[in-house]
């Protein structure tokens, strides 16, 4: 009758034991559960923030190359006009040497 009863409390403590056991390693799991959950709809979210990001990052690039282009077209210009500028000063300086040698036959003629 006794080992009855010392049977019967091992499987009763064993029982219980058993329970907690399972009702902590539910816990844990549903707990791991939330936050795997939880980082999924981080990553998600990061991802559609990387994305959109992308998307700013080429739409600012293609205006880059705009910028390049129109900055490229302006220094062609700024050349043709220096070059054109170059060449005005060379004509005005030929005009100015003429001008002082038609001065210096006037006045011989004079």
């Amino acid at each position: 009758m006794i080992f009855n009863w010392i049977f019967l409390t091992i499987v009763i403590l064993v029982i219980l034991i058993l329970l907690f056991k399972m009702f902590y390693y539910k816990h844990l799991y549903e707990k791991t559960n939330t936050q795997k959950k939880q980082l999924q709809a981080a990553l998600n979210e990061a991802e559609l923030l990387i994305k959109k990001y992308q998307i700013q990052l080429q739409r600012s690039l293609g205006n880059l190359e705009l910028l390049d282009e129109e900055v490229n077209k302006l220094k062609n210009d700024l050349k043709a006009i220096k070059n054109r500028n170059a060449q005005l000063r060379v004509e005005n300086d030929q005009l100015k040497r003429k001008i002082r040698e038609l001065e210096n036959k006037i006045e011989a003629l004079l």
